[in-house]
């Protein structure tokens, strides 16, 4: 055999493993999207809901007291997060803000509205695993 016919045939078994390796990353991706599309849609509509200024949210942000300038700023968080999970590169950072405001979310629930903050620490382990899911 020669040497260039033994090159070609070693540069011809990777390809072979290849699909078995793209297979298992799509499979691991699939949870990962599926997980952003929803979180998305989720936080595309809380988002929008502060920024329209419904009833609840302005009563809301009210009883937490920091002005209703935080409900503007909370909702543009939101949205761009959102929009941020949908797009690859900037997945996992959006994943992080959502975080954040989930985590203000949780103090605010148990501080200022004294409600169960169940809803939003489940949104935020989710948004979590979005962010360990969709890695850089």
């Amino acid at each position: 055999m020669t040497e260039h016919a033994a090159t070609k045939r070693s540069q011809s078994q990777p390809a072979q493993s290849q699909p078995a390796a793209s297979k298992t990353s799509l499979l691991q991706a699939i949870p990962g999207w599926l997980l952003s599309v929803l979180l998305a849609l989720i936080f595309l509509a809380a988002g929008s809901m502060k920024l329209m200024s419904r009833p609840v949210t302005v009563q809301e942000f009210a009883q937490v007291g920091l002005g209703q300038w935080f409900r503007y700023f909370t909702g543009i968080l939101e949205v761009t997060g959102a929009i941020c999970m949908l797009v690859p590169p900037l997945s996992r950072w959006g994943a992080v803000v959502l975080a954040a405001v989930m985590s203000g979310a949780v103090v605010a629930h148990l501080t200022a509205l004294h409600s169960s903050p169940a809803l939003p620490a489940i949104l935020l382990v989710m948004v979590l695993a979005v962010a360990w899911l969709r890695k850089l």
